[in-house]
């Protein structure tokens, strides 16, 4: 799992500097929940906590393939791409969010995805099924 956890912490430096590129170019750094109605800044940091949390849910759900999965690898890119795209309806979904500030959000999202998602997908590959329960015999 150390090869996760540096996925982990890689994606949550890169999607900082990230923002930081984005900030130092100009674009508006305020963004608003689907229900707000007013943005509120996006504060230096905000972007790693949005990736520690993400990881958060993210492991758990990788554990539980790892788990119960009967091919793991392919089971977690069923279930972590399209959690993926669903994670850019935050972004997209705000009426009060610049348009920029929305654009540039999303491509965080697909700057932590693609650098984690491959990563924990390669060491998932590696993880044999888990062995068939078996069911003690019968009397009759």
């Amino acid at each position: 799992m150390v090869t996760c956890a540096v996925s982990w912490l890689a994606a949550a430096v890169a999607v900082e500097v990230y923002g930081l590129v984005f900030r130092l170019a100009g674009v508006p750094m305020k963004a608003a929940a689907i229900t707000d109605s007013k943005a509120t800044a996006i504060e230096p940091g905000m972007f790693a906590m949005g990736a520690f949390f993400a990881v958060f849910w993210g492991t758990l759900i990788t554990l539980a393939i790892a788990r119960y999965a009967a091919r793991p690898a392919t089971t977690y890119l069923w279930v972590m791409l399209p959690l993926a795209v669903l994670s850019l309806i935050g972004p997209l979904g705000s009426s009060h969010t610049p348009t920029a500030t929305k654009l540039m959000l999303c491509g965080g999202h697909v700057l932590a995805a693609a650098i984690i998602i491959p990563a924990v997908h390669r060491r998932l590959r590696g993880i044999a099924a888990p062995a068939p329960r078996m069911e003690p015999a019968r009397s009759r």
